[in-house]
């Protein structure tokens, strides 16, 4: 099985980003060991926030936000998810299943050994986020939920998803900068662009990227589909604190924000945001926003 690691320079000098990696070693079953990269600001006795990115960006999303935790005295930890910035990166789309990026994040999370954890999940950083929280209840405080979902398959996806499904599978070259620049309001420098970019030296380095969109359960009997409900039934009695920031000019994952608030018994009583001039990646939109608002619900502001 062949398994790609992107060289290291090209993560050197990048546009506000001096973060060196930390790689943990996980057993990726039939390709062999795999290295998982993260970054962790801040005081490392402070209260930790897991910031989990979604496709097709990378930690380098959260870069607005992770000096800001510092700052407040919280311990900030943002994985690369396996096929994304420095983690290794299959080769063949085949060798990717909901189930397996799953298997894999458990893998790392455990091997970290966090507690009292607050989520801040964006994209399939909820889609994996979610079912980790679900996996390991016992190990967070609290969810910050911000432009993500928890599909079943059960209702339609929104148009703005299927034509990014679409999109993702007939685009060449798959320009990740320029998806992170379509998906937010107030755009992106160059040099973030190559930022987001610089995991991906050629297509073959893509197969995590070109694969996730076709793993979002759309159907009921869709592989995912019956665990996500599981997750459900669980979230459906999660009574810790969970908060919603949502951006206001999300297309892809707008409905999704009332159906965590009216699910999920921790969401009640909590200063749920739409934020203005917000896009799908959120984070580039609204970084300081979001910093703020998640320490104040953590009570560090």
């Amino acid at each position: 099985m062949i398994v790609y690691r992107t060289p290291d320079q090209r993560f050197e000098r990048l546009e506000d980003w001096d973060y060196p990696p930390i790689f943990t070693v996980i057993d990726g079953g039939l390709l062999g060991e795999l290295r998982v990269a993260h970054y962790a600001v801040g005081p490392p006795g402070g209260p930790v926030i897991l910031c989990l990115h979604g496709e097709p960006t990378w930690a380098y999303l959260y870069r607005h936000m992770l000096p800001r935790f510092a700052a407040a005295g919280a311990r900030a930890i943002a994985p690369d998810l396996i096929g994304f910035g420095q983690s290794d990166k299959p080769a063949r789309p085949d060798q990717i299943s909901y189930e397996s990026m799953l298997r894999w994040l458990l893998q790392w999370f455990d091997r970290q050994d966090l507690s009292a954890v607050t989520l801040f999940c964006q994209d399939w950083g909820g889609l994996l986020g979610l079912r980790l929280l679900v996996a390991r209840t016992d190990r967070f405080a609290r969810v910050v939920a911000a432009n993500t979902f928890l599909p079943t398959g059960e209702t339609a996806p929104t148009g703005a998803f299927l034509r990014w499904r679409s999109y993702s599978q007939r685009v060449a070259p798959f320009d990740c900068g320029g998806i992170v620049q379509g998906g937010t309001v107030g755009g992106i420098s160059a040099g973030a662009r190559a930022a987001y970019n610089a995991p991906f030296p050629d297509e073959r380095f893509l197969a995590a990227a070109r694969r996730m969109p076709m793993l979002v359960p759309t159907r009921a009997s869709d592989p995912a589909a019956a665990a996500n409900r599981a997750a459900w039934d669980v979230l459906a009695r999660f009574d810790r604190p969970f908060l919603t920031l949502f951006g206001d000019s999300d297309e892809v994952t707008a409905p999704y924000a009332a159906q965590f608030q009216t699910r999920v018994p921790g969401a009640a009583g909590h200063p749920h945001a739409l934020i203005a001039r917000a896009g799908h990646f959120i984070q580039e939109d609204a970084g300081p926003e979001l910093a703020a608002r998640t320490l104040a619900f953590m009570g560090l502001a």
